[in-house]
């Protein structure tokens, strides 16, 4: 099915093709009738498979069939995303739709000026992108007004909800008088997140377009068993004897991020960092810098790589094994992505053994382990067979007839008891 059998005006038509837009994806097949219809869409679709346009081109389309003049900070659609990553990436996809008509476009998020953000809400906006943290900064202040709310869009709700923000989606909720239609786009499901749900939308249309929890199918998934100390050697050695010219790692910790890049750097390996520390500025000039392969390697935090659309990733490491198993299935969402082949590698030491089974059972599948000659994890089984293989007693050296020896143990005991006697009498 293709874009032009979707009634869209000569204007987005245009600004498609020129987005090189032809035919539509699964979600965007299910998603976009629908919206179009007016319907409130709960929809469980994983990162890369068209989320974008499956939600803003009929918002686009509605608000140019009924034009209206936006009122003083306020706004017609609102779309919350869990990360400015991810907020701007939206809203500049919307913005090449929007190029040839007159609808105005503002992103607000976090780590930026707050002034320059008032200015582009005083006047009003027809679409607002924005982090749940920052849309309130400006609606306490007076810089936005929710009341007239005509569209309302959760894109990653499950990540925003195990951010910790869904008293902030309340606190939103509030605000708005009337229900707008509102879709919610999730990659994982879960009982908070089907109560959000039941909360938010009013007779949903449900579109599933992966199974629920689920990897997309093109990616290959492997682990390597590796004792923690030895990561770095390993990481090294699969980006070198395996020539990978592209890879996303993931750490836990932005100390971790710096380490590892700063060892690949020593190794003659190109890497760049992406974690909260680091100025939008650099974070954005680090991932041009992957993109277009000036870097081979980029090093992330879960959080920082929220919304970071790298297209033809080929290859994601799981350096750490993520806290949660649902953040395994973003994660690899990044490789795979529009039918092309992923390959997704995790590193799972002795203390990650029980995420990996939590992995598994969520993804229902059993990943495989290969371990690479040199980088084999000590054996616990190795260990506890020696440990219980003869008595302790047996390695036990027999005492031996050293009159010297035993003399001076004597001599340093009595010295010892002496200088016990003499602190007790001082006090």
């Amino acid at each position: 099915m293709s874009f032009s059998s979707q009634g869209f005006s000569p204007e987005i038509a245009q600004a498609l093709t020129e987005c090189g837009y032809e035919k539509l994806t699964p979600v965007q097949q299910q998603a976009i009738p629908h919206a179009r219809r007016g319907h409130d869409i709960l929809a469980h679709a994983q990162t890369g498979t068209g989320k974008t346009a499956a939600f803003s081109l009929p918002i686009i389309q509605q608000l140019l069939d009924a034009p209206k003049q936006v009122g003083r900070a306020t706004t017609r659609a609102l779309i919350l995303a869990p990360t400015r990553e991810l907020v701007d990436q939206i809203a500049n996809n919307i913005a090449d739709y929007t190029k040839y008509v007159d609808l105005k476009v503002t992103a607000v998020y976090g780590g930026a000026k707050m002034s320059s953000q008032e200015r582009k809400l005083e006047n009003g906006t027809d679409v607002l992108v924005a982090t749940p943290g920052r849309l309130i900064e400006h609606i306490e202040l007076g810089n936005l007004n929710l009341a007239n709310l005509e569209f309302l869009v959760f894109d990653e709700a499950d990540r925003m909800l195990d951010m910790g923000f869904i008293g902030a989606i309340r606190t939103i909720m509030s605000g708005i008088a009337e229900h707008p239609q509102t879709m919610l786009f999730s990659a994982t499901s879960s009982a908070q997140m089907n109560a959000l749900a039941q909360d938010l939308l009013r007779k949903p249309k449900r579109i599933i377009v992966n199974e629920e929890n689920s990897t997309a199918a093109t990616v290959f998934h492997v682990v390597y068993p590796v004792d923690e100390e030895r990561k770095l050697e390993l990481l090294s050695e699969l980006i070198g004897r395996k020539n990978w010219q592209q890879v996303l790692v993931f750490v836990n910790y932005k100390e971790t991020a710096n380490d590892v890049v700063k060892e690949l750097k020593l190794d003659g390996i190109k890497a760049v960092l992406c974690h909260g520390d680091k100025a939008q500025s650099s974070r954005r000039r680090a991932l041009e810098e992957f993109k277009s392969g000036k870097a081979r390697v980029m090093v992330a935090t879960e959080v920082a790589a929220r919304g970071l659309d790298i297209q033809g990733l080929p290859h994601v490491v799981n350096y750490d094994m993520p806290f949660l198993a649902e953040d395994y299935v973003h994660r690899i969402g990044r490789t795979g992505r529009a039918g092309q082949q992923g390959h997704a590698v995790s590193f799972v030491s002795r203390d990650e053994e029980l995420t990996l089974v939590q992995v598994e059972n969520l993804i229902q599948q059993r990943i495989k382990r290969i371990q690479l000659a040199g980088y084999e994890p000590k054996s616990r089984d190795a260990l506890l067979t020696k440990m219980h293989s003869k008595p302790a007693y047996k390695d036990r050296q027999g005492r031996k007839n050293n009159p010297q020896q035993e003399q001076s143990s004597a001599e340093r005991r009595l010295k010892m008891m002496r200088a016990i006697r003499n602190k007790s009498k001082g006090e």
